[in-house]
């Protein structure tokens, strides 16, 4: 692989990457009562260690991309390749 191509992916990583999170906060903002009756089956949960558990889940991941992604891909553009 190329440099070019390797912008590319990194490019197509951090647009499917950033789908997947508001994905992942559109169905906890809409579906969140449903998605905690679920969750409460198998674990024994509140409401509010639920909510924290998905947010830290969704820094988490967003703090993944940021590093995994953004920053080589803006190390590739600073070094002008």
């Amino acid at each position: 692989m190329n440099v070019i191509e390797i912008r590319e992916f990194l490019l197509c990583s951090i647009t499917i990457n950033y789908g997947v999170l508001c994905i992942w906060f559109e169905a906890f903002r809409f579906a969140h009562d449903s998605l905690y009756r679920l969750h409460s089956h198998w674990f024994k949960l509140s409401v509010e260690t639920f909510d924290a558990l998905h947010y830290g889940g969704m820094a988490d991941y967003k703090v993944g991309i940021l590093l995994l992604n953004m920053t080589p891909l803006l190390a590739l553009f600073l070094l002008g390749h």
